[in-house]
């Protein structure tokens, strides 16, 4: 990213130079639709980041400016009412009050930002701007929240300012991020773990389907998760320990077998198995077994396309691509129904899939789809 084009658009602007941070996308190997069931993910930091230019302004008011949009926004920071009307300037307005409601003086200041984080492909662009949001203001004015802080910080950001009620893992990579390592991060407890990941030989390679999964979603997402709390009532008469699907196991689920629906079945048994398919492929990880690795990305993508069924078309098809050209390991990243799809692949194989793959999609789909190379690298930093 060059960080010129944001120091010359503060200095123009504002008259000086700020303090420049950053904060990165990130990637999910494994452990999907865990998160609101208490379950475990295995997130990482990418090479793809938001940055943020920062300076005090000595006034109760916020002056911001996106690069990438070339718009700017203007709002005041003490009441809600204050909340801009633009989408990216919220996100910087949730995160002051997110602080504010913790008792935390914050200023006002002066703000450009300008991002590389591909929008809409599944890797946070969101969650990356509030955590370099919450980050900068965090070190300028010594707040003294920790990572995990300014984590929840933006989460609740995204809950109360956005409307969106995401789960903790996204800005939780982008705050704790650690170059060479995946994060193993109990959703319920926060208690995390870092994982090495160090794939000499392999590459992580992700193909957006470019289908836009938030459109095609509709109210799937709150299905599945209706779904699994159906069980957990189920199975918590007999279990009253139960409180969530993740302390659930496959004998538990096989006792009410006969007493939940069918398909809330088939869901909640996804989710049992893609707990144990997590722990083992950290366990791969630890031993440096790739192939290993692989072989559970494949068996989840399995579990999410036919028994969660939050696959499509486009993404099974990219899966089955994969396959044909020898990839290590392929599933869909994300919620599903579009987006991407992560590729744990040999280096020597990488031209020839990405070429043979992406043409094939485009002569099935007539949709162009992108390709992107992602590198594990540190979370959210000061720069200068």
């Amino acid at each position: 990213m060059d960080t010129q084009k944001i120091k010359d658009k503060f200095k123009e602007l504002f008259g000086s130079e700020g303090t420049l941070y950053t904060s990165p996308g990130r990637i999910n190997l494994i452990g999907e639709h865990t998160d609101y069931n208490g379950g475990f993910v295995l997130p990482g930091a990418i090479d793809k980041a938001m940055y943020v230019m920062i300076k005090p302004n000595g006034m109760d008011k916020v002056r911001s400016f996106a690069l990438d949009l070339d718009e700017s926004s203007e709002f005041g920071i003490k009441d809600d009412k204050d909340q801009p009307k633009e989408q990216w300037a919220s996100y910087i307005f949730g995160v002051v009050r997110e602080m504010q409601k913790k008792g935390k003086q914050v200023p006002g200041f002066d703000i450009v930002m300008s991002g590389e984080v591909p929008l809409g492909a599944g890797m946070s662009s969101s969650a990356a701007l509030e955590s370099a949001v919450g980050f900068a203001l965090n070190d300028i004015y010594n707040l003294g929240f920790s990572r995990p802080e300014i984590a929840t910080i933006g989460q609740a950001t995204e809950h109360n300012y956005i409307g969106v009620k995401c789960g903790i893992m996204d800005q939780f990579a982008s705050c704790m991020g650690k170059e060479g390592s995946l994060i193993r991060l109990d959703c319920r407890s926060l208690e995390h773990e870092y994982v090495p990941f160090d794939p000499k030989g392999y590459k992580l390679v992700l193909i957006n389907t470019c289908v836009p999964h938030n459109l095609a979603a509709g109210g799937e997402y709150n299905k599945r998760r209706a779904s699994c709390e159906a069980v957990v009532a189920e199975i918590a008469k007999n279990h009253p320990e139960v409180e969530l699907l993740r302390d659930a196991d496959m004998k538990m689920l096989e006792e009410v077998k006969d007493k939940v629906d069918p398909v809330d079945y088939m869901r909640a048994e996804f989710f049992i198995g893609e707990v144990q398919r997590l722990l083992d492929t950290c366990e791969a990880l630890k031993e440096g077994d790739y192939e290993t690795v692989g072989q559970k990305m494949y068996e989840t993508h399995e579990g999410l396309s036919k028994k969660y069924e939050v696959s499509c078309p486009e993404l099974d098809f990219l899966i089955d691509q994969a396959k044909k050209h020898g990839v290590t390991g392929a599933r869909v990243m994300g919620g599903g129904f579009g987006g991407c799809t992560i590729n744990l692949v040999k280096e020597d194989k990488i031209d020839n899939f990405v070429k043979e793959a992406t043409e094939a999609y485009e002569k099935e789909f007539n949709i162009k789809p992108k390709v992107y190379d992602v590198v594990i690298k540190d979370g959210a930093r000061k720069l200068d």
